[in-house]
């Protein structure tokens, strides 16, 4: 990501040591390196969630060509991509249909 090198990062330590003082470059360092991890997570977050997206993509494409082609006449990928395609789909309404099915909690108090 950065090419930063050992006399890059002593120049930085330097700078830094004069402008906050001993005092506050610790907290600053801890301030600065907890902003690196979030934005590392953020983006490997938003990395997950593009790769997800694209094989989603992928597999509703290979379900509109497998039924264009009409399912006889599947290859064995494409018949794999549309049954992980179709278990995808229950996998995602399964937690919908049970919110649904629960009952709705009710404001009264139960008696004591």
């Amino acid at each position: 990501m950065f090419d930063i090198g050992f006399w890059e990062l002593v120049l930085i330590s330097v700078v830094g040591l004069v402008v906050l003082g001993p005092e506050r470059l610790p907290v600053a360092i801890r301030s600065v390196s907890r902003f690196v991890g979030a934005a590392k997570s953020m983006a490997n977050n938003v990395k997950d969630e593009l790769s997800h997206e694209l094989k989603v993509q992928e597999l509703q494409d290979n379900l509109r060509k497998a039924e264009q082609m009409g399912m006889e006449d599947l290859s064995p990928d494409l018949k794999a991509s549309v049954d992980e395609l179709k278990q995808a789909a229950q996998d995602v309404q399964r937690p919908y249909a049970s919110k649904e099915d629960a009952p709705a909690p009710s404001d009264k108090k139960a008696d004591e």
